[in-house]
């Protein structure tokens, strides 16, 4: 079965149970904040968010109901951390708000003696690799101009090479024109502008570049997807240069960590087991020895993870040291607001209201 199909297979039914070319680099890429020193360090508070998926006014509901924002969306939260685990972007109309507002946050919490850390997640990956597929039309209108048609033009001129070859992984035999024509077709004007603003050079590329894939805070792990058995091996160092490598080069090969089934953008193995082409829920007993080969490498009590929604709230699995924060946020899956909150060792989810409030 096709890789992209066995993407498509896993999201659907993970919802039906309710659940341009950039130079290569030879410097490794390192966020700032990835300093040893910082790994360990004791938190007064961490306020975890899951995916957002483009929905602006959740996502302000429920940092201004963690008390992290004033009704201005202006930074209030002093010294805690606030840690959104990836898949800002897609499906809901308003995702360049939300990167702007974490742009603007991460500055805020940093002269407050705070943070803000968005982690890298399988919907942030694929803008970067050029596949729009999930981007709403609101978000295409929002880089829309009436020189865009010129430009899209121009970008799949310059970026023809790779677009065939993405096209040709899924369809060998299709020629030159039908590949122009179906990537005209399929990217809506405003299209190039988004994927140009999520390179390297770009406004939001930039910003990524800064951003994590996998984040240690004194005695919980934070990913977007979850760390396979395959990884387990690997330093949060090791696995956040490779991810910043493969974006820095748009690496889009099978091969890529930003595709790898079992990578941490897109490792479903916690909750959800393919059989056969069947889709079923792992009961938690038997990923437990996977997430403790997991918190052993790592020298953690628990790991906290995003991608696979359940509608029923946030998860807290095997004694806490399993917690599935994805609770389908956005209006477009109509999931609860929802957010963790971690206090030394107390961690407690909360249910944000139609108002705002976390009763």
């Amino acid at each position: 079965m096709a890789h992209w199909l066995q993407r498509g297979l896993v999201v659907c039914a993970a919802l039906l149970i309710g659940f341009a070319s950039a130079p290569a680099i030879t410097e490794p890429i390192a966020p700032a904040w990835l300093e040893e020193s910082r790994e360990t360090e004791t938190v007064p508070r961490i306020v975890a968010i899951g995916d957002v998926h483009g929905d602006h006014e959740a996502f302000r509901a429920i940092v201004e109901a963690a008390g992290l924002v004033d009704a201005a969306g202006a930074w209030v939260g002093g010294t805690a951390t606030l840690l959104q685990v990836g898949d800002v972007p897609n499906r809901g109309p308003n995702s360049l708000p939300i990167i702007r507002d974490l742009m603007r946050l991460r500055d805020e919490a940093a002269a407050a003696g705070g943070r803000v850390i968005v982690l890298i997640g399988n919907h942030e990956a694929m803008n970067v690799l050029g596949d729009i597929r999930y981007v709403h039309e609101d978000d295409f209108a929002a880089f829309r101009s009436e020189e865009s048609d010129r430009v899209r033009r121009r970008y799949y001129r310059q970026n023809q090479a790779r677009i065939e070859r993405a096209y040709r992984r899924q369809q060998p035999a299709l020629s030159e024109d039908q590949i122009r024509r179906l990537w005209l077709r399929e990217t809506p004007l405003g299209g190039a502008e988004l994927i140009m603003a999520w390179g390297p050079e770009g406004e939001i590329g930039q910003w990524l570049a800064g951003n994590p894939a996998v984040a240690k805070i004194g005695d919980t792990l934070f990913v977007h997807a979850g760390i396979s058995a395959d990884y387990a091996g690997m330093s949060v160092a090791e696995i956040n240069d490779r991810v910043a490598r493969a974006i820095a080069e748009r690496d889009d090969s099978n091969g890529s960590i930003l595709n790898d089934p079992d990578g941490p953008l897109w490792y479903r193995g916690y909750f959800l087991r393919d059989e056969r082409g069947e889709i079923a829920l792992i009961p938690p007993e038997d990923v437990e020895p996977e997430i403790a080969l997991v918190l052993a490498a790592h020298g953690v009590s628990r790991i906290v993870v995003g991608h696979t929604p359940s509608l029923g709230g946030i998860r807290m699995l095997l004694d806490g040291r399993l917690i599935g924060i994805d609770t389908g946020i956005s209006v477009y899956y109509g999931g609860p607001r929802t957010y963790l909150e971690i206090v030394g060792d107390t961690v407690t989810p909360h249910v944000v209201g139609e108002e705002g409030e976390s009763p």
